[in-house]
């Protein structure tokens, strides 16, 4: 879902508020980037225009630290030097709904990679993938940006989202103890446990799969049908010169 602008803005700068409060030294903005993708972004992802939302984000300048929970960075426009590495990033969306080339490595976590859609029925849904050779667990952590930083900001203020003095960074979890899934969530009932980079148990995680589309068939079918993704991916790659 493409959100309205002002609803974006207002999402985001609530989340930058949050952030902020709770201890993150949010870097003021530099206009490293102008509001328009490259040229590269159309080719690379097979699109012919890129939302305003997302060329809003990039053009934020909010690239340059870890800023989002679990110490996620905001991925920048790719270049000619990083755009096999962001094709790389989406060999993981085994058994979406839409074409794996039409999104763009949005968010970057230690295992996970959230992406930004392009795709018309899915456009501006984010999607999460692990980045593992075994398991990819694909599925939709929000049906837009403006959703995903409303429930961070959420997060923040429920306690599930904290500032580490150890990291410099927001962490998603309990500060003075190690606690399970069930423990962490039932603190926060109204938030959506999808949007945050951790790991999900395996009835929940099916069930959101089921719900937004996943080709359960592909997933089951695991390392074969991952290959035959990896295969397409490497195959553009070569075709590009990348």
């Amino acid at each position: 879902m493409l959100d309205e602008m002002r609803v974006l803005r207002e999402a985001a700068q609530g989340y930058r508020a949050a952030a902020t409060a709770a201890g993150i030294a949010w870097p003021e903005r530099v206009d490293t980037q102008g509001p328009q993708p490259p040229d590269l972004v159309y080719r690379l992802f097979e699109v012919d225009q890129v939302p305003e939302q997302l060329s809003w984000l990039e053009s934020q300048g909010w690239g340059s630290s870890a800023l989002f929970p679990n110490l996620g960075e905001l991925q920048p426009w790719p270049t000619d030097d990083t755009a096999g590495e962001s094709l790389d990033l989406l060999s993981y969306s085994v058994g979406t709904p839409f074409h794996w080339r039409h999104q763009i490595p949005l968010f970057r976590f230690s295992v996970y990679v959230y992406a930004y859609v392009l795709e018309d029925d899915y456009e501006g849904e984010i999607w999460r993938y692990l980045m593992s050779p075994d398991a990819w667990d694909p599925v939709r952590a929000a049906t837009s940006l403006a959703a995903l930083f409303t429930q961070w900001t959420a997060g923040i203020a429920a306690g599930v989202v904290y500032y580490s003095e150890v990291t410099r960074g927001l962490l998603v979890g309990d500060p003075t103890r190690k606690v399970t899934f069930d423990d962490l969530w039932q603190r926060a009932p109204d938030l959506d446990p999808v949007a945050f980079p951790n790991d999900l148990p395996e009835p929940l995680l099916r069930e959101r799969q089921r719900a937004c589309g996943v080709d359960l068939d592909c997933v089951d079918r695991g390392i074969e049908c991952w290959e035959e993704l990896l295969d397409d991916v490497q195959a553009l790659q070569e075709s590009l010169g990348l």
